[in-house]
Order: structure tokens, then C-alpha cells, then sequence
């Protein structure tokens, strides 16, 4: 009887034992492939995110900088238990996302799921490609024309409100009023309504976006509350959900006003507005009947029944995040850029005039288009800082780069800052030069050299609403005034949360153009 109750107990102990043994055995086994990537010490537990420890936000993002310059090309880190690894090189980019295998976002996205649930930015597999196909014609050119005057009135708006600022000697903070121009244009093109953020002060909802795009930052370096568990019983899983349940209250209640409204419209027409708009082309996608996003969404499904409410609720969260703070940064700095370099300011001075002869009409979708110069100095600025400088994605099969075998599974992260500085691409990589972009200087350049809206299957969507609103609300800026950097480029630092936002915002002098 003892011998069988040895036997029961080696058996049970074996089935215990056995997956951890397994665990173990796999375990050592990924860390001795990983650890052959070169990368900073890592320790239990922590990994490499030690570096973080103490840090204050805006410092962060020159430890990632410092880390990458010091393993240029490819590293790896240690999120806590988690590996990563970093690329900051064209080829390696091109063979991780130039091809439709590795569409999945990487781990940290997950954290985003809360607030955009699956929307275009966080989906996977076939629910991603269902919905881009969907999206796309939303997209349209002359849907986008429609959205010009948008563009031109809340950037008319904004040159109006610097105006006292102008002439004074003194510098003011322009990102404030940029990020409310950028928030008043999303809101309307998005979801088709006004909120007035640039004439009615602050605002709970940009407020609450805000929070949440500094609270994943807080969550991602700290791997003790990556855990739903652990998260939600911080202080920071508190705050979490306060600011989540503002953003996707106020998204549901603009839907559900858009969609009364399109029944009521459907109730009072022979035939729905959705099936209208499909045999008249003229009505989605011409200038004269501007609809926004959430509209187009809304009546597609009508005819299609394909998405469900919290479908559309999701996409629209995901465009208003990434409508308004990548816009809001890459505005920020070309005008920073161009405060710091008189003689291109100039020439675009030149390029505005002429088109607009001196009057003080509203630009169109054509002045938008001869805004030659002006564009290049946004590509330019993109570059120097693009407005997400680091994302990620999860490799579906094993891939090599640089000699170095990484598994499927592995977490990818890929430095557009750190690829934008390659000096084979781009000699003096620091320098500001708008020329880079020039039809000449582009034909040959490596298509993986450039990354701001990402690239391949998965770039981004919105990328030319995104140039068109800049160049729209740059120039209602550069028609009105001259203007010249209360800092250098050393001086500006960086904060690095989502997006890649200017530490204490960017301050400038302006002068009244004559």
C-alpha cells in the first residue's frame, strides 16, 4: 500500500510540476534567443525598465533616445517578464510591416482596448480588414474637399484669438490654441458637432483624453500594474476610469443624437437618406452636403447592417484620438520649425501670397493643393518630430534581421524618430531642411525611410484629412503673421506619452504681417 501511495504521489507531483517544468524549459530557452539581441542589462522581475525608475515624464522619452543611439539598428529590452525587441533601420521596418502578416499591434495596445475597443487603431485579423474596407470610402477626396471649410474657419478662429498677442515682445504658448482649433475640427468632421472649444474655454472631454493618453504611458512602465487585476485597484486604474467615463459617455450621446436624427429624416422622406446617398454619389461624396464621419458610418449601416453601435462608437473614439492629438503635435512643431528659420518663412510668406493675393477668403481644396512648400516643411517637421515616434506590433511567424532569429509571438517595436535619422537617408539628419521633399530628392529614397503615418498595409487612414487640416490652419496662421521661437531646438524638450508632444507647449513671438 505504501509503494502505490508513492507511486500516486510521484504521479501527482510529476502532473504538478510538469507544466511548470515545461514553462521553465521554454522560458529559458526564449531568454537565451532574445539575449543574443544586444540591449541593456535586464534584471528579474523588472527586465530593463529600471532605466524609468525615478524619471519624470518628459525625461523619458531621451532614455528611449539614449538607449537607441547606443544600440543603433536593432535591440532588445525586458518589460518586466516581457521581451522587445527595437528597430530603427528602414529594411528591417519594410520586413515587419511591408507585408499583411504582421498586422497585429503589440501588447502595449491592449491597454488602449478600454477606451477604443477594436476599433481600426487596436483591431486584428479579419475583424481589421473588414472594417478598413468598410472605412475607406470615408475617406474620399471629395468628402475630404468638403471638409475644407471646416479646416478654414476654426483656423480663421485661431489666427483671430493670438491676435492680441501679437506685437506685444512677449511669447505665447501656441499649442493651447492649436489643440483646441484641432479639437473643434475633429469634433465636427468626425461626429458632426461644434463644441466650441476655441470660444468656450476649457474642455471636460480634451480633458479626459489627455488623462487617458498620460495614464497608458504610466501603465506601460510599470510592469506591476500591467495586469487588469492590478491596474484597476491603483490610484491610476481610478483615474482610468473616471476619464474613460467621460469620453465614451459623451461619444454615445452624440450617436445617439446623430442617429435620431437620421431616423427622423428617414421618417420624413419617401425614401431614406442612406439609400439616397447610395444612388446619388453627389450626396456622400460631394462638397455640397458635407457629412461627417459618424453620418457616413450611420448610413452605411443602414444599408448594410454590419456594424453595431458600440462598432461605430469604437471607430469614432479611435479617429477622435487619432484626429486631434497627432494633428494638434504635427501643427505645433512645423510652426515651431518655421519660428526658427526666418528664411523659409519667408518663402512660404511668398507661396501664401500668391495664392491668396491678399484677401481674406476662406482656402480651398485648390489653394490647399498649391501649397507646395508649405507641405514639404510639414513632412519636414514630421521627420524631425513625427507625431507618434514609436509603435509597435506582434510578429505572426519568426523573422531575422540583422543576423538575429526573433520567434513569433515576439513584441516588435519600431522608432520612427530613430529611422528618420538615418544619414544614409538623410545627411545632417538634425537639420531642418524642407528641400528633403522635393519630387528629386524623394524618387529614390527608401520607401521605409519615412514613416510618420506608418506604412504598408496597416498606415494610416486619415493621413491626407491630416496634411489637408495643417496646411489649412498653418496658413490662416502664416497669412496673419510672422513668426519667430522663444526656444532652440536643444532648449524644446520632448514629452513622449502617445504622442510626441512639446514639454511645456511651444512658445512664440508673433509679429502682425503688414
Amino acid at each position: 500500500m505504501s509503494e502505490l501511495n508513492t507511486l500516486l504521489y510521484g504521479v501527482l507531483t510529476f502532473l504538478i510540476f510538469a507544466p511548470f517544468l515545461q514553462w521553465l524549459v521554454k522560458r529559458i530557452r526564449q531568454i537565451q534567443i532574445i539575449d543574443r539581441i544586444p540591449g541593456p542589462k535586464a534584471y528579474p522581475l523588472v527586465g530593463t525598465t529600471y532605466m524609468f525608475f525615478g524619471k519624470k515624464r518628459h525625461e523619458i522619452f531621451y532614455v528611449i533616445d539614449e538607449r537607441t543611439r547606443r544600440y543603433p539598428e536593432i535591440h532588445r529590452i525586458w518589460t518586466g517578464m516581457r521581451p522587445e525587441v527595437r528597430i530603427s533601420k528602414a529594411e528591417y521596418v519594410e520586413a515587419v510591416i511591408g507585408a499583411s502578416k504582421h498586422i497585429e499591434k503589440s501588447h502595449g495596445y491592449l491597454f488602449l482596448s478600454e477606451w477604443l475597443g477594436e476599433g481600426l487603431l487596436t483591431s486584428k485579423g479579419e475583424r481589421w480588414f473588414k472594417h478598413r474596407k468598410l472605412i475607406t470610402p470615408t475617406f474620399h477626396f471629395n468628402i475630404l474637399e468638403g471638409f475644407c471649410d471646416v479646416f478654414s474657419e476654426q483656423g480663421s478662429i485661431m489666427a483671430e484669438l493670438l491676435e492680441p498677442y501679437a506685437d506685444t515682445g512677449k511669447p505665447v504658448d501656441i499649442f493651447p490654441f492649436i489643440t483646441k482649433a484641432a479639437l473643434d475640427i475633429i469634433c465636427e468632421t468626425a461626429m458632426g458637432v461644434k463644441v466650441n472649444a476655441q470660444t468656450q474655454g476649457e474642455n471636460d472631454y480634451v480633458k479626459a483624453i489627455y488623462a487617458l493618453s498620460e495614464l497608458f504611458l504610466e501603465r506601460l512602465i510599470r510592469p506591476w500594474i500591467h495586469s487588469d487585476f492590478m491596474f484597476k485597484r491603483s490610484k491610476y486604474g481610478k483615474e482610468h476610469k473616471k476619464a474613460l467615463d467621460m469620453v465614451h459617455n459623451y461619444t454615445k450621446k452624440v450617436i445617439r443624437d446623430r442617429k435620431d436624427t437620421l431616423n427622423r429624416k428617414q421618417r420624413q422622406s419617401d425614401d431614406s437618406l442612406a439609400q439616397k446617398n447610395a444612388s446619388d454619389s453627389k450626396g456622400v461624396y460631394g462638397a455640397k452636403k458635407r457629412l461627417a464621419f459618424l453620418d457616413l458610418l450611420l448610413q452605411w449601416n443602414v444599408q448594410n447592417n454590419q456594424l453595431t453601435d458600440d462598432d461605430v462608437r469604437q471607430e469614432v473614439d479611435t479617429f477622435m484620438f487619432e484626429g486631434h492629438d497627432t494633428t494638434t503635435a504635427g501643427m505645433s512643431w512645423a510652426l515651431f520649425l518655421l519660428g526658427l528659420h526666418p528664411d523659409v518663412q519667408d518663402l512660404v510668406h511668398q507661396e501664401i501670397d500668391s495664392i491668396f493675393d491678399g484677401s481674406d477668403r476662406p482656402a480651398t481644396m485648390k489653394d490647399l493643393g498649391e501649397m507646395k512648400l508649405l507641405e514639404r516643411c510639414l513632412k519636414e517637421a514630421l521627420r524631425l518630430y513625427p507625431s507618434v515616434a514609436f509603435f509597435g506590433r506582434t510578429l505572426s511567424e519568426d523573422v531575422t534581421l540583422g543576423g538575429y532569429h526573433i520567434p513569433q509571438g515576439t513584441l516588435l517595436g519600431i522608432h520612427a524618430y530613430h529611422v528618420h535619422r538615418d544619414e544614409r537617408f538623410y545627411p545632417d539628419p538634425e537639420k531642418f531642411d524642407p528641400d528633403r521633399f522635393l519630387p528629386e530628392n524623394t524618387e529614390n529614397r527608401h520607401p521605409y525611410a519615412y514613416i510618420p503615418f506608418s506604412a504598408g498595409p496597416r498606415n494610416c487612414i486619415g493621413q491626407k484629412f491630416a496634411i489637408l487640416e495643417e496646411k489649412s490652419v498653418l496658413a490662416a496662421v502664416l497669412r496673419k503673421y510672422r513668426i519667430r521661437s522663444a526656444n532652440t531646438r536643444e532648449e524644446q524638450l520632448i514629452n513622449v506619452e502617445l504622442i510626441t508632444r512639446p514639454k511645456d507647449g511651444i512658445r512664440l513671438y508673433l509679429e502682425k504681417r503688414k
